[in-house]
């Protein structure tokens, strides 16, 4: 007797209609997203359809896009062509999408249309995590990462390059313009007057799109430059107590008196917002944005995001604790950051004065820190005397352990280490979905320990 199997047939059809949902396990990701995207308030996307006049055909539903994209980035799959793809070969998209295959073009499309909209749905799931009790804010670890731009460093101009260039590429398009002009009217004389032959070469509307872009960001520089120089005449008219004790100029003046940026001064050709900048753990220099990231330590929340265009994180301490404070409504108890975060205007800012931080001074650690104050003890040594007990120790040793992982596990688990889009305000909301996504992963592990429990 042969052995009896079950039943296989890939030619059986299904005479009933299946229910999508059981193609996966209870307690499957998938289905917590889809889950917590019905819960969200997707109003703002919707209200976008609305005004619409009705004609063409009917677009995928909101909620379905919203669903993709947000388990594409919990999942490392973010660019619209591996989610399309997933659609046809990943089991958990199919049931997301009702075993709908929207094309890579419709993905890229609703998340470039919907971008800013789907980077406020970030407060909504810090919201939800704090109803969970992940969010307690009684310690919250401040950091900053380099994360790649959609841009080659090598695209990059500096200034006096961009003078140089500008007068190479000038002279070229007049040339190329007299040599079309040219052989214009040599076929005037062969072909006749009116006759087709007169459009511009290839060549000549490209570097004519050179030259515009370079002589807008040559402009864009020399703005800023002018903007900082007004910005050293302010600072000199405040009272020398509140004059800032480091400046490094970002301007020249040039022999008739115009200010003019540094010759290194740089933009970059493909994406102008982004900057080269130092990454410190590689030691190699990129073209990138400095991500700035407020992590809560009871369960690795990111309850605070920046992105800046600046490689330092002296000046970021104090704005990412004024974005806590906007998504949660109050600020952390403690707060502990490197030392690249200190700095005097941060520490006696008004806006943390009941905070209690913990940031090391830039400066180096004195013989006597663990010595008993005195009443005139400056600020650094007040710091590092606080440092120095056995509760700022505690306190200060949690820093890595909280936010330090947060991003290994964007970068090296998710394989997000380069942004997508292009420009400051797409980057900040293509952050702020990373960020999400983050949080909603926490969020749905800590739900499932529960159930565990």
């Amino acid at each position: 007797m042969g052995k009896t199997f079950r039943s296989y047939d890939m030619n059986q059809q299904l005479l009933l209609p299946p229910d999508l949902r059981e193609w996966l396990r209870p307690d499957h990701l998938a289905l917590y997203v889809s889950d917590v995207v019905d819960s969200l308030d997707l109003s703002g996307i919707l209200k976008v359809y609305e005004e619409g006049d009705g004609r063409g055909r009917p677009p995928y539903h909101p909620a379905l896009m919203v669903k993709l994209l947000v388990y594409g980035y919990c999942t490392g799959k973010m660019s619209s062509r591996k989610l399309e793809q997933a659609t046809y070969d990943d089991v958990a998209f199919r049931v997301l999408s009702c075993n709908q295959q929207p094309d890579h073009d419709s993905i890229a499309g609703f998340r470039q249309r919907h971008l800013q909209e789907l980077g406020r749905l970030f407060v909504q799931v810090l919201e939800l995590c704090e109803r969970a009790g992940l969010v307690k804010l009684g310690h919250v670890a401040i950091d900053g990462t380099k994360i790649k731009a959609n841009a080659s460093k090598h695209q990059s101009l500096s200034y006096e390059r961009m003078k140089e260039a500008e007068q190479e590429l000038t002279a070229e398009v007049v040339r190329l313009l007299t040599e079309a002009q040219r052989i214009d009217e040599e076929e005037n004389q062969l072909y006749g007057q009116g006759k087709r032959g007169d459009e511009l070469p290839e060549e000549l509307r490209d570097r004519e799109t050179r030259l515009a872009k370079i002589r807008a960001l040559k402009a864009e520089l020399e703005a800023e430059a002018k903007a900082a120089a007004a910005q050293k005449l302010a600072e000199k008219e405040k009272p020398a107590a509140e004059r800032s004790r480091k400046w490094r100029p970002k301007w020249e003046v040039s022999e008739q008196g115009e200010i003019l940026p540094l010759p290194k001064s740089k933009r970059n050709l493909t994406d102008p917002d982004s900057r080269i900048m130092k990454d410190g753990a590689t030691k190699t220099f990129h073209q990138a944005y400095n991500i700035q990231v407020g992590v809560d330590e009871q369960a690795q929340i990111i309850v605070a995001t920046k992105v800046v265009q600046s490689g330092a994180d002296q000046e970021q301490l104090i704005p990412v604790l004024r974005e806590v404070e906007k998504n949660l409504g109050r600020m952390p108890e403690r707060v502990s950051a490197d030392a690249g975060y200190y700095s005097k205007a941060a520490l006696t800012h008004e806006a943390v004065r009941g905070v209690d931080l913990h940031v090391p001074p830039n400066q180096r650690q004195p013989l006597n820190w663990e010595e008993t104050l005195t009443p005139g003890a400056t600020i650094q040594e007040r710091m590092w005397h606080k440092l120095g007990s056995k509760a700022g120790r505690e306190v200060f040793g949690k820093r890595k352990v909280i936010v330090e992982p947060v991003f290994a596990q964007v970068k090296h688990i998710r394989g997000f280490r380069q942004f997508l889009l292009r420009g400051l305000p797409q980057v900040e909301a293509e952050w702020l979905l990373v960020c999400m996504t983050h949080n909603l992963l926490k969020m749905f592990r800590a739900t499932k320990q529960f159930q565990i429990a």
